[in-house]
């Protein structure tokens, strides 16, 4: 076995059937030993083909315990050899977090069509938006692509729509990057939440500009969140039981969406 191997294996504590895609250099999945994963298991994917943000370690780890909460098994991977039948039939779940670019080849895309087309559940988080552009169904799985945002952080409000606050929140006030999205998905989706633009500078969307969505027209179970660049966020407990409710939303563990409906009713 070649030094860095017998080095960095017993660390690692991967399954044995995950040593070659080591020795071979491919991207491994990290599996977790979940004692109270009655619900299933989830994969985490975190490849990036464009901007890599320095929160995805963190929104790993917060996904990892709110996961192990619900009942939750954990596989993060960057390995698009996982999206094949055999391999997404595992799943509960997939989660896209702060994924970029064109992070699955046409096999790969092929297969999770079909997973979602028969039930599946999908999470997107932050920059979820910022991939799969040459992938159409991917667009309407996401809602909105991303299209801008204005330069650093910025601090505004977050308003909860249709009791969909976690733990009843209406109003929260968040500090994050705000993205701008090519367009509004609010005709094809239930709107989760909103930023006021009035609050901060760079907002381009208008009065209504949805941060937050869920739908069911993929076939299977979809959440989005655009918040989730600052790694400090995965610290506010607003966010993480956001973050929670979007889990249980795409596991199936929580109410289905809502059916679409206008601001405020």
């Amino acid at each position: 076995m070649p030094t860095i191997l017998r080095t960095i294996l017993p660390r690692l504590a991967l399954p044995a059937m995950l040593f070659p895609a080591i020795a071979t250099g491919a991207p491994a999945a990290a599996a977790d030993t979940v004692a109270n994963s009655a619900h299933g298991t989830v994969l985490v994917f975190t490849r990036t083909l464009g901007w890599r943000h320095d929160s995805i370690p963190e929104a790993v780890r917060t996904l990892r315990e709110l996961a192990q909460a619900e009942g939750l098994a954990v596989v993060h991977s960057e390995d698009p050899a996982l999206f094949d039948d055999a391999g997404l039939a595992r799943f509960r779940a997939v989660v896209f977090a702060n994924t970029t670019g064109e992070v699955l080849g046409p096999p790969q895309r092929a297969a999770f069509e079909r997973y979602m087309r028969a039930g599946g559940g999908f999470m997107g988080v932050h920059s979820a938006a910022d991939t799969g552009y040459g992938w159409p169904w991917y667009g309407r799985l996401i809602g909105a692509w991303f299209g801008n945002h204005p330069p650093g952080l910025q601090s505004t409000e977050v308003r909860f729509e249709h009791d969909l606050g976690p733990d009843g929140i209406e109003r929260w006030q968040v500090t994050d990057e705000l993205y701008n999205y090519r367009r509004n998905p609010r005709p094809e989706v239930t709107v989760v939440a909103t930023v006021d633009e009035s609050r901060y500078e760079g907002g381009r969307m208008g009065a209504d500009h949805p941060i937050a969505w869920c739908h069911a027209g993929a076939g299977g179970r979809a959440w989005y969140t655009g918040l989730g660049h600052a790694v400090a966020l995965y610290a506010d407990p607003v966010f993480r039981a956001h973050l929670r409710d979007g889990l249980r939303h795409a596991a199936g563990l929580g109410p289905p969406c809502p059916a679409t409906a206008a601001p405020g009713t």
